[in-house]
């Protein structure tokens, strides 16, 4: 064989095995970057994203849009590599967005559990700005409890056997007095329904000695109409602050936004604390590049925020559902809301 042909095969052998390494061997690194908006005030897959049945909504116009991270799993040595030079994309730990003692089912039912609380949180946190008042309601009800089938989910419970209950505690209080395999006479209220009254068998439960009935139940805003949410699959609880602004600008009239393109993100609490998220940078990102001009930042999130500003993105710090409102009330005037 020509002497110059075999150096030429010996000079290919590290460049081919490079090339395999880059198409074949995966690294231990998610990346992270800008992911799609969603206008909240709009429609997805022909629903409106935020749907208020069984009262009047008011008109809205413009954007409310919340803001996602995009997310890349299993990359390969080349496609790590690619993302990390592009700039737009940032590169983690695995295990700091899948630890090694949870399988990622796991941590996806993680993550979608926290979606639909923050979609809960949203509402109760929406309902309270408005004034609406609190309620025994029922949060959940247990898939093999004695009320399964009889009570749901948003129903608020007025009565236990004939004896009015305002909060928690007087509910909580009556139930200690009964037994297991008791009837007990519940009237409640549900939404987009009439007022009801329904008798229950209680269960037994080894974490308490009185009766069992398979219901969570908190204090909470109540109002008659269902607020529903129709976003699938969009894991995390960053979206909560702008469901709530999407239920307050339909239920009040003139638009929040003055039609303008609002963004932002910020986890909120039932009584309406916004709370800080991750990926803020990406998400302004992608809030920009849908067309937003300002951005709703967590109190907590500003310094980083700030480290990433980009020209022709107002940022706007919030600490509450009432802060934001007032905010978008004082862009809406050229006044001057709270900055970052």
């Amino acid at each position: 064989m020509n002497r110059r042909i075999l150096t030429l095969m010996v000079a290919l052998v590290p460049i081919v095995a490079f090339g395999v390494l880059l198409a074949v061997v995966t690294v231990p690194f998610v990346s992270l970057g800008p992911g799609p908006t969603f206008n909240t005030l709009g429609d997805f897959d022909g629903k409106p994203v935020v749907d208020i049945e069984g009262t009047e909504t008011k008109p809205t116009s413009g954007n409310l849009n919340m803001t996602t991270v995009s997310q890349r799993d299993e990359l390969t040595l080349g496609q790590a590599l690619t993302l990390w030079m592009s700039g737009s994309e940032q590169l983690i730990p695995r295990d700091l967005v899948y630890p090694p003692d949870k399988s990622r089912d796991e941590v996806d039912k993680a993550n979608d559990a926290d979606f639909k609380q923050s979609e809960s949180s949203a509402e109760y946190a929406a309902l309270n700005y408005l004034k609406y008042a609190k309620a025994v309601t029922v949060e959940n009800v247990a898939d093999s409890g004695p009320s399964k089938g009889i009570l749901q989910t948003g129903d608020a419970i007025d009565a236990v056997n004939g004896t009015p209950v305002s909060n928690l505690d007087e509910f909580t209080a009556l139930l200690k007095k009964t037994k297991a395999g008791e009837d007990i006479v519940l009237d409640y209220r549900r939404k987009n329904a009439p007022a009801g009254v329904a008798t229950i068998t209680l269960g037994s439960n080894p974490d308490r000695d009185y009766g069992y009935l398979g219901v969570s139940v908190l204090d909470a805003p109540w109002a008659p109409f269902k607020i529903d949410f129709n976003l699938a699959n969009i894991g995390g609880p960053s979206a909560g602050l702008m469901f709530s602004l999407a239920v307050v600008d339909k239920l009040t009239t003139g638009d929040l936004n003055d039609a303008k393109f609002i963004a932002g993100t910020g986890t909120i609490s039932n009584d309406g604390e916004v709370g800080p998220i991750g990926g803020i940078t990406h998400k302004m990102e992608a809030a920009h590049d849908a067309g937003a001009t300002v951005f709703l930042v967590p109190s907590d999130n500003c310094d980083e925020a700030k480290s990433g500003s980009i020209d022709g993105l107002e940022l706007v710090k919030v600490g509450t559902l009432t802060g934001a409102i007032d905010a978008l009330h004082a862009v809406s005037a050229g006044g001057e809301p709270p900055r970052c």
